[in-house]
């Protein structure tokens, strides 16, 4: 039974991180890891991680370079083939997730999956503010402005080892880049599980403000250059097209 990793970064994360330990406490997959990097909490944020007793297989509390530094620590110290990222304000939609993750997985073929995302209110994770459905991947997605949810996205830990993980030149769009060359550069086996996998808190670091959500889409241009993806006008448009979309299908639900 292959064993999932996941890497929850954290900073000063107490009045949520207790959710995101009880939403994987509840997976009924029974081989999984879980590897936290706090980025040096000054608030109870390690003392409720560390009363989760052998349920955190590794506990790392130092200074960093942000959240996409944070997660290449975890990745460099997880020893499942399967790694996935859970952030330390975001929950696992039910009790089957790695379950089905896993069961793709036992495809010794495919090298990454995604699935579906609700951002949900701060307050209320039960509260479900914009609907991400992603779809299945075919070249050239990207160009049109599609992207997978990065919190729904698992990779196993030898693509890692071969490919790297998140480029911080990158401090905003670090996820954007790498799932733009995992799969539109490198062209890896991805599958789609089409069910909803986490809910996010909205309100996190790109969203927070019209300057950061520049400067990201500033950073995805570059992502872009870097890789010798040309991301322009379609681009863009498709992806805010799809972030009305996302808004539409949480009012009609």
């Amino acid at each position: 039974m292959i064993k999932v990793s996941i890497v929850t970064a954290s900073f000063n994360s107490e009045r949520t991180i207790g959710e995101t330990f009880s939403s994987l406490a509840e997976q009924t997959y029974p081989n999984i890891e879980h590897v936290l990097i706090d980025g040096g909490s000054s608030d109870s944020t390690v003392p409720i991680a560390k009363e989760q007793g052998n349920r955190i297989v590794k506990l790392v509390s130092e200074p960093d370079f942000g959240i996409y530094d944070a997660m290449n620590k975890g990745i460099r110290l997880a020893s499942g083939g399967i790694v996935g990222t859970l952030n330390a304000d975001d929950v696992y939609a039910d009790s089957h997730v790695l379950e089905k993750v896993a069961d793709v997985f036992s495809d010794p073929t495919v090298d990454v999956c995604y699935g579906d995302l609700v951002y949900v209110s701060p307050g209320d994770v039960n509260k479900v503010l914009r609907v991400w459905k992603a779809s299945d991947y075919s070249q050239g997605l990207f160009l049109r402005g599609w992207v997978p949810p990065h919190p729904t996205f698992f990779v196993r830990r030898s693509v890692y080892e071969q490919h790297g993980g998140f480029d911080l030149d990158f401090p905003l769009a670090a996820d954007f880049e790498l799932m733009l060359r995992f799969l539109h550069c490198l062209r890896l086996k991805a599958v789609y599980i089409p069910h909803t996998l986490v809910k996010m808190r909205l309100g996190g670091a790109t969203n927070k403000n019209i300057k950061n959500i520049f400067n990201q889409n500033v950073e995805i241009y570059r992502a872009g250059r870097k890789n010798n993806v040309p991301l322009g006008m379609r681009y863009f448009a498709g992806k805010l097209y799809d972030r009305v979309k996302q808004h539409l299908r949480a009012k009609c639900a």
